[in-house]
């Protein structure tokens, strides 16, 4: 049976009460109905990661006052240091504002500290008893995601062994904690399609840690079919963002969306039930497929706010779970059943 509900914090953080404070958001949570926290590492107003990766002690005590609030900790999240696991230097004045001030400026030194950094993440998740971990895989060949110019032979060859290369220490050091690392697959990523997950797979030897975060709103605005996705990749499914979507093509712009604001895009992010993701058959799919991790909402909604996205997201997910059984529908109809019985019934 899929957990839930649950609520990613990244979108929630802020100087203000009650979101300031561990306590204050997780009194808000529960009190709209969460059952579990999704906890971004980078907010140190919620975490200390370093800590967490240091002391078993200091993660019994942030389960504990989490755990006092009637909510657990789903997972942890580093998906703005994942990010800078692999960046282009074509971005690092983007992305650069992901790392510590002194780092900034200094690709090499910036990813080295997020390969650590995400290695914390590994032993802190450990620490704290869970064995999924949200993060981004970062981007080298992004920028040649439309193939023009011509990309020459070799190039997303080269590409995903430089990626693997630079995961490869980091998957390991999941494997030690036993912990899986769910990639996000994302557009920006180099892992945002059913496909980039398989050639990272492969450039990787098929790491048994390498797993995937489904988030069907990005398959949505890449017009991808979510529902087959679950299909071909529930077996590495171990994370699941309920977040919702809407596209909507015009004569004026489609999936690269013109540079517009969020608002104003085809493709576009939208509150839980106010898109056009069908939850209903993805609850079901990963049911049937198995699922038994947490269902978190994700908010990012370019009209509604997140107070009301928030308030919404709970019993919305709530009543997309299915309570699963043991028992078939059509067991007051059986007959029984034995050997003599099949065999007489087959003619043998």
């Amino acid at each position: 049976m899929i957990k839930g509900p649950a609520i990613f914090l990244a979108q929630f953080a802020d100087k203000n009460p009650p979101f300031n404070t561990l306590d204050g958001i997780c009194k808000w949570a529960a009190d709209l109905g969460y059952k579990g926290i999704q906890i971004p590492t980078w907010e140190s107003a919620y975490i200390d990661l370093d800590k967490a990766a240091d002391s078993k002690t200091y993660c019994d005590e942030l389960k504990g006052k989490v755990n006092s609030y009637g909510l657990e900790i789903t997972e942890l999240s580093t998906h703005l240091q994942g990010q800078l696991v692999a960046v282009h230097p074509a971005y690092d004045q983007m992305f650069d504002g992901f790392a510590p001030e002194h780092l900034r400026g200094n690709p090499k030194a910036r990813t080295e500290w997020a390969i650590e950094t995400v290695k914390k993440a590994a032993t802190a998740s450990r620490n704290l008893g869970i064995d999924v971990h949200a993060t981004f895989s970062g981007a080298l060949m992004w920028h040649t995601v439309y193939p023009w110019p011509q990309r020459p032979a070799g190039l997303v060859e080269t590409g995903f062994k430089a990626l693997a290369d630079r995961w490869l220490p980091i998957l390991n050091h999941f494997d030690e904690m036993g912990v899986d690392a769910c990639y996000e697959i994302h557009p920006g990523e180099d892992l945002h399609d059913g496909v980039t997950f398989e050639r990272f797979l492969e450039a990787t030897g098929n790491h048994s840690r390498a797993k995937i975060l489904y988030d069907p709103s990005h398959f949505v605005l890449q017009q991808l079919d979510y529902l087959a996705f679950i299909d071909i990749y529930h077996e590495h499914i171990k994370m699941f963002h309920v977040k919702d979507a809407e596209f909507n093509p015009t004569g004026r712009s489609g999936v690269y969306g013109g540079f517009q604001e969020w608002v104003d895009r085809p493709g576009r992010f939208r509150s839980l039930g106010d898109g056009q993701v069908d939850f209903k058959s993805i609850f079901s799919k990963l049911t049937q497929h198995g699922y038994d991790g947490w269902a978190v909402m994700e908010w990012e909604c370019c009209l509604k706010s997140p107070e009301q996205g928030a308030r919404e997201g709970a019993p919305f997910i709530q009543s997309c779970i299915i309570e699963t059984s043991d028992k078939k529908f059509d067991d007051f109809a059986g007959t029984g059943s034995d050997e003599e019985l099949n065999n007489s019934i087959l003619g043998i």
